[in-house]
């Protein structure tokens, strides 16, 4: 073979491999990311994952008690994926930590068996797409605080896995955030309530409204961080209660309700963080029942027609909307066609009343269309 047809036989073998290393590559590309679900090895008997299609199935964990603990490097689930945790049903607790550095993205599915309560802590952030649902029995608390604390003063921290004592049977009591907590973000489309124009006090409708992340009826959604950004988000418990908390730093208690819910207090707090809902951003909490939403932040701004709904739709009294804001709540705007103004409104569709909003802020800004608004009596 001469040095000419070995030069040209090399030219077309390189060609070769280069039009395959491309197609390669196109193809990688065109792979959905892979969930970043990877466990570390910090507990006694140590989480694990199993992957089948785009489920992630989350088993193993310590139980101590009724309590049981995972521990992940890394949690994040891109869309249409889901992630089972397979628990027994006799769990009350399910505690789970991240201790890597990274932020939490998660837009698929949480899944979990029984009504255990549901705890995800992650101090860099969390990132919940539009995408994102929960199919849990109990409460869900999404946190980046750095430990979570229990009754007997023990913690479960995702900064120091290490440090004793390490796991407990005790209850769940509070949250304690670090110096520079990071922040929790719900992405979505909207809420898509819809309303009669021209008609005063006519209750919004939420027959097609978009439920986000939503809880079963009485339970409580909570999301507790360094700030709290709802963009276009929407939260829904009905009959149950929402919270939204935004901490600079400090410790924030929690207590369990008689309904099987959570209550927060933040007397363990000095400084806080903002709280926006934007975008037609909205929390639910309207159904049957003392349903609550409580909003405690520094700035607290709701724009662009987003709303905080409590509609009592039975025969009991409803409960109440309560906002603090240690600098400033602002109100303001309406959505694009200026049906929906924001708001926030509390209001009674059956014989029960509907319930109070209070408000506790150095500053109030209602403008541009923004509405408080309740009406006490329904039928």
């Amino acid at each position: 073979m001469t040095d000419t047809k070995v030069q040209t036989l090399k030219i077309l073998v390189m060609k070769k491999l280069l039009t395959i290393s491309l197609i390669f590559t196109s193809w990688n590309l065109s792979l959905p990311t892979l969930a970043q679900i990877v466990p570390d090895a910090t507990l006694p008997n140590n989480t694990t994952v199993i992957i089948n299609g785009n489920r992630f199935t989350i088993d193993g964990g310590t139980t101590i008690g009724d309590n049981l603990f995972h521990s992940f490097q890394d949690f994040s689930l891109p869309t249409r994926t889901e992630a089972f945790f397979d628990n027994s049903v006799n769990i009350s607790n399910i505690i789970n930590r991240i201790t890597g550095g990274n932020i939490s993205n998660i837009d698929g599915l949480i899944r979990a068996n029984g009504t255990a309560n549901f705890f995800l802590l992650n101090p860099n952030g969390i990132v919940f797409g539009p995408n994102a649902r929960l199919d849990i029995g109990g409460s869900f608390i999404s946190s980046t605080a750095e430990s979570l604390i229990f009754s007997d003063g023990s913690f479960y921290s995702a900064t120091n896995p290490n440090a004793p004592p390490l796991l407990t049977i005790n209850r769940p009591i509070g949250l304690n955030l670090g110096p520079n907590p990071g922040t929790i973000t719900v992405e979505g489309n909207g809420h898509g309530f819809t309303i009669v124009e021209n008609v005063l006090f006519e209750p919004i409708n939420r027959s097609e409204a978009n439920r986000g992340l939503q809880v079963q009826p009485n339970q409580t959604l909570a999301l507790i961080g360094g700030n709290i950004n709802l963009d276009g988000g929407v939260l829904t418990a009905e009959g149950g209660q929402i919270e939204l908390g935004a901490i600079a730093e400090g410790r924030v208690a929690f207590s369990v309700l008689p309904s099987g819910g959570f209550a927060f207090n933040y007397n363990g707090v000095e400084n806080f963080g903002d709280i926006n809902l934007l975008q037609q951003a909205a929390a639910d909490t309207s159904g049957v029942g003392a349903a609550s939403i409580q909003m405690t932040g520094r700035q607290i701004t709701l724009r662009d027609g987003s709303v905080a709904l409590n509609q009592n739709q039975g025969s009991e009294s409803g409960g109440e909307i309560s906002v603090t804001a240690t600098d400033l709540l602002t109100i303001e705007g309406t959505n694009p066609d200026a049906s929906i103004p924001s708001r926030l409104q509390t209001q009674a569709l059956a014989i029960g009343k509907g319930g109070d909003i209070k408000i506790s802020t150095r500053q109030l800004m209602v403008r541009d269309g923004g509405q408080i608004q309740t009406i006490l009596s329904g039928l």
